[in-house]
């Protein structure tokens, strides 16, 4: 298995950040053409989705967890910012990890899909993503 960590920074506001070309560029380094790629963040407040950008999907994707999940006093977890324990949350509903088909060393994503890292917590401007290469 190949495997590597990256950093992304997020910042310190919500955000959904596309990650599509930094899975690329490992993929480029793997030296293998099909398997599966393994993508995994190892927080407890944050996810990764396959999604589309750009045409407002993100922002609707944000908008929704906000729904969801309001950054208010409710939460039992309640360190950190004001409505921190939310954060917490989010892994149940946005996974911290996914697996992508690669077929001839490129991702079988849709014409439409990206895939991007979802963070909530701005406590934590900068996250940590483990690629990984299941060779096929």
């Amino acid at each position: 298995m190949y495997s590597e960590e990256i950093e992304v920074r997020t910042g310190d506001r919500e955000t959904v950040r596309d990650i599509t070309g930094e899975c690329r560029r490992f993929l480029d380094g793997a030296g293998s053409d099909d398997g599966l790629l393994h993508v995994f963040v190892p927080h407890a407040t944050a996810g990764v989705a396959i999604i589309e950008t750009g045409a407002g999907s993100d922002h609707d994707l944000l908008a929704q967890l906000r729904e969801l999940l309001p950054a208010d006093d409710r939460w039992s977890h309640r360190h950190g910012s004001p409505g921190h324990g939310r954060d917490h949350v989010l892994p149940a509903l946005v996974a911290p990890s996914m697996s992508v088909p690669v077929l001839g060393g490129t991702m079988a994503l849709g014409t439409w899909q990206s895939v991007c890292l979802v963070d909530t917590n701005g406590d934590n401007p900068a996250r940590k993503v483990r690629l990984s290469l299941l060779a096929g």
